[in-house]
């Protein structure tokens, strides 16, 4: 055969590595981000024409899976990651253990040794598929091109289907080079779609429950963002109809209006004293995408413990787990919050006044309250530094995305910045990841190009991935960085002061780097402030700069993040920063050591 018809003939075929764009195309993907190597390669040369998919190089691959959780949580699509083998792979295990936590829909792809190589220990070569499925929903390697398309839209429609998490798929070098057979995509039904199934009879006694409550709350989490807008609007006519109060995880920021009335706060460890005090206090709580994570419920015997417990969860594997439920909603959350509004229907709202008293009081202690001197020379607080960041951006007008490192920066951040709309809070929950912050803003700001995306950080988490200032550059991403600059490991400085008798073992940094050199020094402009009368023309200098910015702020070094309930005390068991507690229960031991 002449040589131009073998040409011909191979082009006709496609590579693995064509397969592999052909079904993220296919999927709708339009950003990658990622970090080449030798195993990937094929890959990548397959995506140099390609103008379909944007690629963003990342400087560590940790960050390319926090960018992607970012693009994901804020878009309500699935986020991708396109890795190297070996040492490429084991740097993502951080993002994906985030992403599982988190609930955040992922598709990793992997570059791996080729299939002969496998188990040989040859260069690069690491059991991904063995670490990564405890942190994944599912990890896959491929073996032979023809399971190539088909786990790929697997991959797809278990990362974004039920309750969302991180996918991996290995991919082989042999089998990215080799030719593979790409059939059809599976047509979809042209069927009307099946109707969203709910369990009627639970329905009925939940609002049976809700209509007799006297003291109800609506505890509200991740899952109500992760299952759509729609949900949202929905909770927010739920909350009109019913007149009930909401609260709000972490990660649940958004899904109610903070500027409601209704709307109490964040509860858990370092919630507001109105949003802990009504969940321990309350008769029927409606809890709605909540996993009763341990930051939140505190002594889990002690969890509001008068109420009549109703749980709306898509994972039925969260029933039970940690909290008895006495109603049980599984299935989609939209699908939940129509079939309780339909049972609600027309009915009147109970006379809550009582209640909303109670809650009224609790409101005046104010226990998010802080000292700020008036002084222009006087050390800027970070909780005044957050109010303000958030009072300046909002008069901006712009959309407003906020992502967190972890730490002191970011419960400051949960309770001082206020979020109106769902997908504009973006931090890292369930693992607590140092880090988080940076990458993700770059991740958001991919996303919605013309938004205003902040990363409110600390210093010691934004050197944890700092070389993202070379992605932020070279995509000219208009990110601002406000560093809480305080030389400890915030948190961990507050828990030696309160458990460990002050004694700060390796909490402080005094070899910090100048942030407004190094940011200069990436090409970002660098800005500082070190007073209360320093603050407000720099974040307006920062609002106004239409390229990046990082902003160093040094605050108060010594601040504790309060209210906050001690290890092992319930919700009506605060301490302030005053050292008064909450409600005048009695404390446990280590909670008397606290005060």
């Amino acid at each position: 055969m002449p040589a131009h018809e073998s040409t011909t003939t191979s082009l006709m075929v496609p590579t693995g590595a064509e397969v592999v764009l052909r079904v993220l195309e296919e999927q709708g993907v339009e950003v990658i981000f990622g970090y080449p190597g030798g195993a990937v390669l094929p890959i990548y040369d397959a995506l140099f024409e390609r103008k379909t998919i944007r690629h963003i190089l990342v400087r560590h691959e940790q960050a390319a899976v926090h960018a992607a959780e970012a693009y994901a949580r804020s878009t309500g699509k699935v986020g991708v990651v396109l890795v190297t083998s070996g040492p490429g792979a084991t740097n993502a295990v951080t993002g994906l253990t985030d992403a599982k936590m988190d609930s955040i829909p992922i598709v990793c792809l992997t570059g791996q040794v080729p299939v002969p190589l496998i188990g040989k220990d040859a260069f690069q070569e690491a059991d991904v598929v063995g670490i990564t499925s405890p942190v994944t929903k599912k990890s896959t390697l491929v073996r032979d091109p023809a399971e190539l398309a088909p786990t790929l839209r697997e991959a797809f429609e278990l990362a974004r289907s039920g309750r969302p998490g991180p996918v991996l798929v290995d991919l082989p070098k042999n089998i990215t080079v080799s030719e593979a057979p790409l059939p059809p995509a599976p047509q979809k039904s042209a069927a009307a779609p099946a109707k969203e199934s709910v369990d009627e009879a639970a329905i009925a006694r939940a609002v049976d429950a809700m209509k007799k409550a006297k003291k109800p709350l609506f505890y509200t989490g991740g899952g109500v963002i992760n299952a759509g807008d729609e949900a949202s609007d929905l909770l927010r006519e739920l909350a009109k109809r019913t007149g009930f109060p909401v609260t709000s995880t972490l990660m649940g920021l958004g899904a109610f209006p903070a500027s409601n009335d209704h709307f109490l706060g964040m509860l858990g460890m370092h919630g507001a004293v109105e949003a802990n005090m009504a969940a321990h206090d309350c008769d029927v709580l409606i809890a709605l995408g909540a996993r009763f994570d341990d930051r939140v419920t505190g002594r889990v015997d002690g969890f509001s413990p008068h109420s009549f417990k109703i749980q709306a969860d898509i994972d039925p594997r969260e029933f039970g787990k940690i909290i008895p439920s006495d109603v049980k909603l599984q299935g989609d959350l939209k699908a939940t919050l129509k079939a309780l509004l339909a049972a609600w229907g027309d009915t009147k709202p109970s006379d809550l006044s009582a209640w909303w008293q109670d809650i009224a009081a609790w409101r005046a202690i104010n226990g998010f309250g802080y000292e700020q001197g008036k002084d222009a020379k006087a050390s800027i607080k970070p909780q005044h530094a957050v109010r303000r960041l958030y009072e300046l951006s909002k008069k901006t007008g712009r959309d407003t995305f906020v992502s967190t490192e972890v730490g002191q920066h970011q419960m400051w951040a949960a309770q001082f910045f206020g979020f109106d709309a769902p997908r504009h809070w973006l931090t890292s929950g369930g693992l607590g990841t140092m880090g988080y912050g940076l990458p993700a803003a770059e991740g958001v700001q991919v996303a919605h190009p013309d938004a205003l995306v902040i990363d409110i950080a600390g210093e010691a988490s934004t050197l944890m991935n700092i070389q993202e200032l070379g992605t932020i550059v070279q995509y000219r991403l208009p990110v601002k960085i406000f560093i809480l600059n305080n030389h400890y490991l915030g948190m961990v400085r507050q828990w030696q002061e309160l458990v460990h008798n002050s004694r700060y073992s390796q909490s402080y940094s005094d070899a910090l780097p100048d942030f407004v050199k190094l940011a200069e020094a990436f090409g970002i402009k660098g800005l500082r402030a070190t007073t209360l009368g320093e603050l407000d023309s720099t974040i307006e200098a920062m609002l106004a700069h239409d390229g990046p910015v990082l902003v160093d702020v040094h605050v108060t070094e010594e601040e504790s993040c309060y209210p906050m309930i001690p290890s092992g005390a319930t919700h009506d068991q605060m301490l302030l920063g005053s050292g008064k507690v909450v409600g005048g229960a009695e404390l446990t031991e280590e909670g008397k050591r606290l005060v």
